[in-house]
């Protein structure tokens, strides 16, 4: 049986909320990066819901023995934002898994060619091979930025079923670049919009998210 890119839009109305909210042109900066971390926050909590290796033990309470189940500490958890609004979802993201190791990944857009350029990568030159990665790219659009982000990680050693990917919108370019070349992976965002304009934004969309979140 073929792979398929699996693509999850999580029905939670505290998602949807906040997507309405980081949507609405007249919110302000202040607000709109409250939105952003609250996505990143509830997105991360799905994405992670069967993801997470974990250890079960016995543990004594204050009257007796009982069963336990803990996150494994020795399953290493890498969380990578890709600036400049991913940060805004790293803050979510750190609240539900403060453990985390955090690497971070700049990417800017020319906006002549549209083609996503690295201006800084902090990424080690080989990662563990059980570690667990999540992605925090708000905005999912022709796919540039994204796939050159899975580039450097799968030269890395990190295999594609070990990604999660957590967007505030994701556009059809962009999942059917990724369902492409790396059909094994796995998708967590609050929703899916149809169009990128010429400018490579996606419509509706939200705008430029992290000259929103910034308010530059």
């Amino acid at each position: 049986m073929a792979l398929q890119l699996r693509v999850y839009v999580p029905p939670h109305p505290l998602v949807q909320h906040w997507l309405g909210v980081a949507r609405d042109a007249n919110t302000p900066s202040s607000l709109f990066r409250s939105a952003i971390t609250e996505l990143g926050r509830w997105l991360t909590y799905e994405a992670i819901r069967d993801w997470l290796p974990v250890l079960e033990t016995t543990i004594q309470t204050p009257l007796a023995q009982c069963l336990a189940t803990f996150v494994n500490p020795q399953v290493p958890i890498v969380v990578i934002p890709i600036l400049r609004a991913g940060l805004g979802l790293l803050e979510g993201a750190q609240t539900v898994l403060p453990l985390a190791s955090i690497y971070h990944l700049g990417m800017v857009r020319n906006e002549e060619t549209l083609e996503a350029n690295c201006y800084l990568n902090k990424l080690p030159s080989e990662f563990d091979q059980n570690v667990r990665v999540l992605i925090c790219d708000p905005m999912l659009a022709t796919g540039g930025t994204i796939m050159q982000a899975m580039a450097e990680l799968t030269q890395r050693g990190v295999d594609p079923t070990a990604i999660r990917i957590i967007s505030v919108i994701a556009a059809k370019p962009a999942l059917k670049k990724l369902g492409t070349a790396y059909p094994s992976l796995t998708i967590y965002t609050a929703t899916i919009d149809e169009i990128v304009n010429d400018v490579g934004y996606i419509v509706p969309g939200l705008g430029d998210a992290g000259d929103r979140m910034f308010g530059t």
